[in-house]
C-alpha cells in the first residue's frame, strides 16, 4: 500500500530488545488484567492489534480470524509478514525474538510504525507465554517461514515451507490450560471488537469464521466512526444526521462524530490507536470541555438562555472520540486511560472551531438540539430543587432513610447486604428469612419507573426510586460517591414469573443509566430464589436453574415425586427462602457484570426504549432461547 522506500522497511535490526519474558506465566494477570474469560478474550485482541498497526502504517488492507475446530484461534493479516532474518544482537530469527523476549519489537523507535496501539512490545510474546502451544506463519521475501512454540519457548527452527508471492502473518495458538480457568472462546465477544476495530479503521476488512458452528461475519466500513455513531443511535430517535470532523497535526490524527437522539443519557466512547480508553483522559477532557463552551457560547451570541452545565449539553448525545498518535501515555498495560497533557488542548481547540462553524452552516439543527439542552436543563434544576426539598425534610424528620427500609444493625459496609424485594408479601417473608445483623430489605410497591424513558425530574419525583437511592447511600449523576455507599453488595430478589423479570430488567436498567459505577465496581448481582421444588417423600429439593431440573430428577429417581413451580417469593416460607436465596452459604447469586458496554446500551435501549419494531425484532429472535415462560 505504500512505496517500498529506507523509512518503511522493516528488518531484523528494527527489533528493539528491552527486557525477557521471566514473570509472565507467574503472574498473567499483570499483563492480561485476568485469566477468566475476559483475559482469554485479550490475547485474541493483543494479536489482531499488530494486524491493525500494520494497516495503520499503510501495509495492510484486511484481517482473517478464525475460531478452529480444536478450540484454537487464527489471525492472519497481509501486512508485511513479521522479519525472519536473524536478529544483530540476539542471534535468532527476528520473529523468535518477538515472540519469546517480553519487550521486543518495531515500537519503540517511532520508525517502524507512527502509531500504535501494540504500545508496549509485549502482545504477542504474552500470547505465546500463555499458550499451550503457538505456531507463527510468515509470508514475506517470497517466501513461506513456520515455527512452533509451547509455552512460551521455540519447538522447532524456523522452517522454510515454500514460495509464495504474498506477504503477511498469520498466528495460530491454543491457551494453555494450567493458566486459564477455560478455554472457549465466545464468538459474541470476538464480534463486537472485530466490528468495533472496522469502524475505527476506516475501509479495513475484517472477516471471521467460526469452524466450529459455521458461523461467519465480516466488516468493513468506509464511514468509519461516522457509521459508529449511527450504529449507536440505531435504535434510538435520531435528531439530526451525523456530525464529523477530522484533523491532522503535529504528526496526530484527531476523528470526532457525534450525534443526538432524544433519550435522556449520552454514550461517549473515546479511544487512542484503536484502544478503547474506557476510563476516558485527556482526549475526552477536551472533547466535553469543548462542547460545553461552544453550546454555552452559542446560547449567548442568540440570546436563547442561561448558561447550561456539562450534563444538560450532553444528554441524548452519543459520540466517538478517536485519536491516532505516536507515543501515547496510557495508564498501565491494560491502557484504559489516555495521559497526554498536550492532546487535551488541541482536542478542544477542534472541537471548539469545528462545532462553532457548524452552527453557523446549520443554524435549524443548532436550534434544535439547544431547545432539547435547555430542557434538559430545566428538568436538572427542577431536580435540583427537589433533592433540596427531600434533603431538608429528611433533616427535619431526624433521619434520611426511606421509612420501608428494614436496615441491619451492622455499619461497616463491606459486612452488608441489602435485598430489593417487591410487594409486601415478599417483604414479609424476606425479612424473616434474613439475618438482621448484616442483611437489610428494600421492599418496593410495584413497577418502578422505566428510566429509559424519563428524564432526571421524573426519576426524582418517583418515590420508589428516591427510596433506593437513599438507601444505597451513593448518590447520582454528579453527586455519585462510592465511599458512600451503605452496601457492599445490593441483591435484586424477584419473583421467578414473567413480571419478575420485567421488575428485575426495569432495575439494571435503573443501575446501568444512573448507578453505572456499582455494577462496574461489583456490588450489585441478581438473587435466583428457586423455580421448583422437587418433594421426594417429606423432603423438598429446590431446583434454582431450570437446566438442573432433569439432572435433579435423575437423581432422585423419577418415580413418587411430586414437582412443584414456584411463582414467586411469597409461596416459600422465611426457612425455605432463607435456605435457597437468602444465606450466604446455600444460596445462588448471579454478579451482573457489563462485559460489553456498547451491546449493554443497545439492549436496554431496545428493551425498555421508545422503539416498538426493534423489540420486536428482539423478542422474536431470542424467543427460541426461552426455556421458561410464565404469562
Amino acid at each position: 500500500m505504500t512505496e517500498n522506500n529506507e523509512k518503511s522497511n522493516y528488518e531484523a535490526k528494527d527489533i528493539t530488545v528491552l527486557k525477557n519474558l521471566e514473570a509472565v506465566r507467574l503472574r498473567p494477570s499483570m499483563y492480561i488484567g485476568d485469566t477468566t474469560k475476559r483475559g482469554l478474550h485479550h490475547l485474541v485482541f493483543e494479536v489482531l492489534d499488530n494486524g491493525t498497526d500494520e494497516f495503520l502504517a499503510g501495509h495492510c488492507s484486511k484481517i482473517d480470524v478464525v475460531i478452529n475446530k480444536d478450540g484454537s484461534v487464527s489471525i492472519e493479516d497481509d501486512g508485511r509478514g513479521i522479519p525472519v532474518d536473524l536478529h544483530p544482537e540476539m542471534n535468532k530469527p527476528a520473529v523468535e525474538v518477538v515472540l519469546t523476549v517480553l519487550h521486543a519489537g518495531g515500537k519503540f523507535d517511532n520508525k517502524t510504525y507512527q502509531v500504535s496501539g501494540g504500545l508496549h512490545g509485549v502482545g504477542v510474546s504474552v500470547v505465546n507465554a500463555l499458550s499451550g502451544w503457538l505456531e507463527a506463519t510468515i509470508k514475506r521475501d517470497g517466501k513461506i517461514w513456520n515455527q512452533r512454540y509451547e509455552r512460551g519457548r521455540a519447538v522447532s527452527e524456523l522452517k522454510e515451507l515454500g514460495e509464495s508471492s504474498e506477504t503477511g502473518t498469520k498466528i495460530t495458538f491454543l491457551p494453555d490450560s494450567e493458566i486459564f480457568e477455560e478455554i472457549i472462546f465466545d464468538y459474541e465477544v470476538l464480534i463486537q471488537r472485530l466490528k468495533e476495530l472496522a469502524f475505527l479503521n476506516k475501509g479495513i476488512k475484517i472477516n471471521i469464521k467460526d469452524e466450529r458452528n459455521g458461523k461467519n461475519d465480516e466488516y468493513c466500513y468506509e464511514g468509519g466512526i461516522l457509521s459508529f455513531v449511527k450504529f449507536l443511535n440505531e435504535n434510538k430517535n435520531q435528531l439530526h444526521d451525523g456530525i464529523y470532523f477530522e484533523k491532522k497535526q503535529e504528526g496526530m490524527d484527531f476523528e470526532i462524530a457525534l450525534q443526538y437522539n432524544d433519550g435522556y443519557t449520552d454514550n461517549i466512547l473515546s479511544f487512542c490507536n484503536t484502544i478503547n480508553t474506557i476510563e476516558g483522559g485527556t482526549h475526552e477532557e477536551g472533547f466535553r470541555t469543548a462542547l460545553t463552551r461552544s453550546i454555552n457560547d452559542y446560547i449567548k451570541k442568540n440570546k436563547l438562555g442561561d448558561n447550561v452545565s456539562g450534563d444538560d449539553v450532553r444528554e441524548g448525545l452519543s459520540c466517538v472520540i478517536s485519536v491516532k498518535i505516536p507515543e501515547p501515555q496510557f495508564e498501565g498495560q491494560t491502557k484504559t486511560k489516555l495521559g497526554n497533557s498536550e492532546v487535551k488542548g488541541i482536542v478542544s481547540k477542534i472541537v471548539y472551531d469545528k462545532l462553532n462553524t457548524y452552527f453557523e452552516e446549520n443554524p435549524g439543527i443548532a436550534k434544535q438540539l439547544i431547545r432539547k439542552i435547555i430542557d434538559a436543563s430545566r428538568a436538572r434544576e427542577a431536580a435540583r430543587k427537589a433533592r433540596e426539598l427531600t434533603r431538608r425534610k429528611s433533616v427535619l424528620e431526624s433521619g434520611s432513610l426511606p421509612g420501608k427500609l428494614a436496615d441491619c444493625q451492622e455499619k461497616d459496609p463491606s459486612k452488608s447486604e441489602l435485598f430489593i424485594v417487591e410487594g409486601d408479601s415478599a417483604a414479609g417473608t424476606s425479612k424473616m428469612a434474613r439475618d438482621r445483623k448484616f442483611q437489610a430489605v428494600l421492599p418496593l410497591r410495584g413497577k418502578v419507573l422505566n428510566v429509559e424513558k424519563a428524564r432526571i425530574d421524573k426519576v426524582l419525583a418517583n418515590n420508589e426510586i428516591t427510596n433506593l437511592i437513599s438507601a444505597i447511600g451513593t448518590g447520582i449523576g454528579e453527586e455519585f460517591d462510592l465511599s458512600k455507599l451503605r452496601y457492599n453488595k445490593i441483591i435484586i430478589l424477584c419473583d421467578s414469573d414473567i413480571d419478575g423479570a420485567h421488575i428485575q430488567t426495569l432495575l439494571l436498567t435503573f443501575f446501568f443509566r444512573y448507578m453505572k459505577e456499582l455494577i462496574e465496581n461489583g456490588n450489585v448481582y441478581i438473587g435466583l430464589p428457586p423455580l421448583y421444588g422437587v418433594k421426594k417423600g417429606k423432603k423438598i429439593h429446590f431446583v434454582t436453574k431450570e437446566e438442573d431440573l432433569e439432572g435433579t430428577l435423575e437423581n432422585l429417581g423419577k418415580d413418587g415425586l411430586t414437582i412443584q413451580r414456584f411463582k414467586g417469593l411469597g409461596e416459600l416460607n422465611d426457612d425455605q427462602l432463607r435456605v435457597t436465596a437468602i444465606a450466604p452459604e446455600s444460596r445462588d447469586l448471579i454478579k451482573v457484570k457489563i462485559e460489553d458496554g456498547i451491546k449493554a446500551d443497545q439492549i436496554f435501549t431496545i428493551l425498555m426504549g421508545e422503539e416498538v419494531a426493534p423489540r420486536r425484532k428482539f423478542i422474536f429472535e431470542n424467543a427460541k432461547n426461552v426455556k421458561h415462560l410464565d404469562v
